[in-house]
This record gives C-alpha cells, structure tokens and sequence, in this order.
C-alpha cells in the first residue's frame, strides 16, 4: 500500500477505536462477572484498573500505530533498531486477532440469531443450549457475521468501516439509553441498583482484583495491535492521552449502562444475578418473556447486542486485513476474499464445536471456544500489553519513553506528564505480570 488510507474525522477515529473495544466484553461478560463477584465493588476495582492500566497501554498502542503508519506486523520494524527481534510481536498480534475471531463472530451469529428470533416471534421455546448445539443455526449465522462484515470492509476505510461503524456506534448508544431508562421503571430498580452501584468492601478480595483486572484488559481490546492499528490511520492534529480518554468514556459508558439494564430487570423477575455467561442469553430471554411489550423490547436489547459485537468484529477484521493486505500487497478486495475464507474456517471449529466436531482442551464441558479464548484472553492481551509497556519504556532494548512521550503528546489536547512515567513503566508491567501469573495458577486445567 503506497499511500496509507485515513479516517475523515477525529469522530469517525473515536467512534471506530471505541467500537473496537465495545463488544461482548461489555455487554455480555462485565454484567455476568459483576453479578459473580458481588456487584459494586467489582464495578470500582474494573474502574480503577481502566484508569491506571487500560489508559496507559492504550496511549502506547495508539503512539506506536502512530509513530510507525503501519500495522502490528510492520510497526515494529520501523521502530525497533536494527538487529533487535521485537516485531516477533507483530506477528503474534495478527495470529491472536484471528484466534479472537475464532470464537467472537459465533458468539456474533448467538446473537444475531436471537435478535431474528425475537424479531419474528419465535422465543417460546428459544433456548442457549438448543441453539449451540444446531450445528445448522451456527454455520448459517457465523456465516453472515463473515461475511456481512467482510463486505463492508470490501469498500475503502472512509466509505465502509467508518462510515458504517459512525451510524452503528450513535444508534447503539441511544438504544442503549432508552432501554436503561425502561429498567429505571422496573419494580425491583432499587434494589438492582443498589446491588450493582453501591460498593460492598467486604466482597473485594484478590480474585475479585484479578478479575477486574482480566476484564480491563479484554473489553479495551489491548496486547493485539487492535489499537495501534487505528492509530496508524489518523494525524497529528490531536494528543493521543485525549484521544485514549474519550475511548474509554465510551467504552465505560456501555459496560455500566449494560448493568444498568440488566440488574433491575433480575431483581425484577427473581434471576439469579451469578447465574454467569447464561446471564444474557437464558435469562435475559426469560425476562422478556415475561414482561409486557417484551417482545418488543426483547428485539431492540438484542438489536444493540448485535451493533455491539458488530463494531468489534468489523475493527478487529480490518487489523486482520490491514497487516495482511501489508504482507502481500493485495488490494483490498482480494484480501476481504482471502481473510474471509480463511477466518470462515477457524470459526467453524467453534461454531460445530457443542455438536459434530467436539473437542474438550480443558475442564468437562469446555469446548473448541474455551481454547480459542484462552489463547487470547489468558496469553496474548497480557503478555501482548507487557511486550507494549516494555518496548516504551525502555531506551536501550526498546522504543524508549521520550520517543513514546514525544508521539503521545503531538497535537491539542490532554498530554502524558513525566511524573505518570512510574505508572507507565513499573506500575503496568508489574501488575500485569501479577495478572497473568494469577490467570494461570487460578485456571481450571482439569
């Protein structure tokens, strides 16, 4: 690609970045962690972890993609000096993209078949483990996620992924809003919120933290390049900790209005607030069924979980397509083909994975979906955050912090100070080691 193609608009940037990061982390796994981990005290420990973890990798993600105008693959050859090895990273990235997708544009097509469901009326008998183990239901719906999401990046970065992204991301908030207002007006409101919004400082214990921790890392989508990515595709124009910050406003803002609509409606109707990942599909199924107009508001709920996972699937295939199309010099038609094909393949061990190709990695019941996630979520966006927060930090063996702070602060808006350098050189690197050594050691390998 001779001439890198660009975002339009600081909106199209925030909203697309944003996307990348709000999905099924948000909606799907934060309100059912919560309700595991006792509610308010969860939801403060993950804001904390945002703020003094999230933030700062993401300004290093965004300072690389920036600096070196290339995708993960490529970025680090620009930036590293010679002889050093650091674009192994790189490449490792575009393989733990595809591992996400693996997994995430099945869990894309639950949803979309859900929404179908409630669209039409069929919900009497709509149930999570009838539908993963329909092998036809998975194979045509993670087929549509492909290849609907593919075609829109078939068109160019201004005239696609963002212009769509731009009308899906505003519709998704406000959808959003108007279903927690309706929670707001459930009989056990109080009560739900009470439980998900006020902090019981007896239930934050160290998996609790370790918890938070996990999630921040996942629902911002960092450690795989899927940030840098997007910062290679805008200007100088504006600071990048600005930038991080307006990504995470939104990025929080779903995940809390997620619980917002969810806890009411459970308190409302007797669910179990630990019921865990069922908490969306069972239960959330059940509320609305039960619920006057819950026809109605049972399609918008999952019309906004399909925008969400949507967003995410569009922005981690364009970093797919990106570091790909920078390997081969395709265009981008020909590599939305290509891309497509080959993720429709990988997906299909998850979306046969509960009926005719199964294969249990780890504990009973695990599934091709449980390996597939805990290649990502428990190896690649810790240990891909570490390689980060070290490649920055470090002038002799890495980037260095002046060459990142000097990037990070180019243009308006808020600025990376030299007093936050212990937060971002020892402070990250040591919890997430902390993290990953607790993943590890907590998993259940039986």
């Amino acid at each position: 690609m001779n001439n890198r193609e660009r975002l339009s608009s600081r909106l199209g940037f925030i909203l697309l970045s944003a996307g990348c990061a709000i999905g099924c982390g948000n909606v799907w796994k934060f309100p059912w962690m919560t309700g595991q981990y006792g509610g308010g005290g969860f939801v403060l420990v993950y804001v904390l972890c945002l703020l003094l973890l999230g933030l700062p990798v993401m300004v290093m993600e965004f300072a690389m993609g920036r600096a070196s105008q290339a995708s993960p693959v490529r970025m680090y050859h620009k930036l590293e000096k010679p002889g050093q090895k650091w674009h192994i990273h790189g490449y490792l990235a575009l393989f733990g993209n595809v591992c996400l997708m693996s997994f995430y544009t099945c869990v894309s097509g639950w949803l979309v078949y859900y929404f179908v469901q409630f669209l039409t009326g069929n919900t009497a008998e709509l149930g999570f483990v009838p539908m993963i183990t329909n092998p036809g239901v998975n194979m045509l719906f993670m087929g549509i996620v492909v290849i609907v999401g593919f075609l829109v990046l078939s068109f160019n970065l201004q005239g696609g992924l963002e212009r769509v992204t731009k009308y899906m991301m505003i519709a998704l908030l406000l959808l959003m809003i108007v279903l927690a207002v309706n929670s707001a007006t459930l009989e056990g409101a109080a009560e739900g919120l009470k439980f998900y919004l006020l902090p019981d400082f007896s239930k934050i214990n160290a998996n609790v933290i370790v918890g938070a921790m996990n999630q921040a890392f996942f629902t911002l989508s960092l450690g795989i390049g899927s940030m840098a990515i997007f910062g290679s595709y805008i200007g100088k124009e504006r600071s990048l900790m600005g930038e991080s910050v307006n990504v995470i406003i939104l990025d929080s803002f779903v995940a809390i209005t997620a619980g917002l609509i969810i806890f009411p409606a459970c308190f409302t109707y007797n669910v179990e607030v630990g019921s865990g990942p069922a908490l969306l599909f069972d239960t959330m199924a059940t509320v609305f069924n039960n619920m006057n107009g819950g026809r109605f508001w049972g399609t918008i709920f999952f019309l906004f979980m399909v925008f969400a996972a949507m967003s995410t699937v569009l922005a981690v295939f364009e970093n797919i397509l990106a570091c790909v199309r920078e390997m081969t010099g395709w265009s981008r038609p020909k590599g939305c083909v290509v891309c497509g094909i080959v993720l429709f393949l990988t997906s299909t061990t998850t979306a046969l994975g509960y009926s005719i190709i199964k294969f249990q990695p780890f504990a009973e019941g695990s599934a091709w979906l449980d390996l597939w996630d805990f290649i990502v979520s428990n190896n690649l966006l810790p240990l891909g955050s570490l390689v980060f927060a070290l490649f920055c930090c470090n002038s002799r063996w890495g980037w260095g912090w002046d060459n990142m702070l000097k990037e990070a602060n180019e243009g308006k808006g808020l600025k990376v100070q030299q007093w936050m350098k212990p937060i971002f050189c020892y402070l990250v690197p040591v919890a997430i080691i902390i993290i990953y050594v607790m993943g590890l050691y907590s998993f259940d390998w039986k």
